[in-house]
């Protein structure tokens, strides 16, 4: 009989054991589900409260916003799937008809000024340095970046995949321009 109440109390030591490391567990756990509540808790706030002084700003356009409540704990992130808009002032408008670079902010200026001095296309890693950067890869993929931007909104053209030219529409309106 005394190795039968052996086996057993070397049984529950072992679980014994695996609880309490269990227990250790859920504690790290549940401290982890709470700071990260706390975490949820302030990006709602910090939205809310983004999306009051935007409304604000651009008197009421950000009402159209679709708020998304949290959900209760343990139901899905209410982020799975949503629509993400953004509202808010657009540093590179789109180029209309005698809009003028001094509408852009500087840094997109000095690239126009740098991409109509050149005698052909360029590329980013010309435009960077002329425009006060290193050439380091970070620097000229921002460039590039920013140029594209640029494509998109009309400013500038890709004539090939990394060759920038002056846009041909703004050419051709500036020299129909008295």
């Amino acid at each position: 009989m005394g190795s039968l109440f052996e086996v057993i109390e070397a049984e529950e030591a072992e679980v014994r054991e695996r609880v309490e490391q269990l227990e250790e567990r859920l504690a790290e756990l549940t401290e982890r589900l709470e700071a990260e509540r706390e975490r949820l808790s302030r990006l709602v706030i910090t939205r809310e409260t983004a999306r009051a002084l935007l409304s604000r700003v651009t008197d009421d356009s950000a009402a159209d916003v679709p708020v998304r409540e949290a959900p209760p704990a343990g139901k899905r992130s209410p982020f799975e799937g949503a629509e993400r808009r953004v509202v808010g002032v657009l540093s590179v408008p789109k180029w209309q008809p005698g809009m003028e670079p001094g509408v852009l902010p500087r840094v997109y200026q000095d690239i126009l000024e740098v991409v109509g001095d050149a005698p052909g296309p360029v590329r980013a890693k010309q435009v960077a340095p002329r425009i006060g950067l290193p050439a380091e890869t970070g620097k000229i993929e921002g460039t590039r970046s920013k140029l594209k931007r640029l494509v998109v909104r009309g400013w500038l053209d890709e004539t090939t995949p990394g060759l920038f030219t002056p846009s041909d529409a703004r050419k051709t309106h500036s020299s129909n321009s008295p």
